[in-house]
């Protein structure tokens, strides 16, 4: 998180473009940049944190809940997730048909075919962790599985594109696996 702080910050200073590569999964073909600029992969941003685990960072002593929620990193893809949910009867249900990073799932506001059952990434994205375009770290959310508190800066940086920041970690809810598909 710091290294991308820190690009960012030189960006900002030098007016260079930056863009956040996810999965390549887009079809809209924003990851491009026509005019040159730095291209972030965040793949390398893969931590996973299920329900009653407990945080290996030092700076971030907390343990997950038994909440039916999840905090991974933005390079961990939807298969990835679900993959390691296997165990716990639980899944994260938002399915834009391709295997996408959740960092960019939440930078589009990816939907797909489950949205009319269990919404859209909006609804449920809980916690997003960024970089702001000069170098400011923002952790914005709350782990409350409802909350109207405050302005809402999670429904405004979902949905960005990668436009307000860059995307290093995110909380979603999870869903139980149903019986009978």
């Amino acid at each position: 998180v710091e290294d991308v702080s820190k690009i960012l910050r030189f960006a900002n200073q030098h007016l260079i473009p930056v863009v956040p590569f996810g999965a390549g999964t887009s079809v809209e073909g924003h990851v491009c940049a026509l005019e040159g600029g730095i291209s972030l992969d965040m793949k390398q941003f893969q931590n996973i944190m299920l329900p009653g685990e407990e945080n290996n960072n030092e700076e971030d002593d907390q343990v997950m809940m038994p909440d039916p929620i999840a905090r991974v990193g933005a390079g961990v893809t939807r298969k990835t997730l679900n993959k390691a949910l296997r165990h716990t009867g639980l899944q994260f249900v938002v399915d834009p048909g391709a295997d996408a990073t959740l960092g960019g799932m939440t930078a589009t506001g990816a939907s797909g075919t489950t949205a009319v059952r269990y919404g859209t990434m909006r609804e449920n994205l809980l916690e997003v962790e960024c970089i702001l375009a000069d170098g400011t770290f923002v952790k914005t959310g709350t782990r409350a599985l409802k909350s109207s508190a405050g302005f809402d800066l999670l429904g405004l940086l979902c949905g960005s594109e990668g436009t307000l920041g860059v995307i290093t970690s995110v909380t979603v809810k999870l869903h139980p696996i149903p019986d009978y598909v």
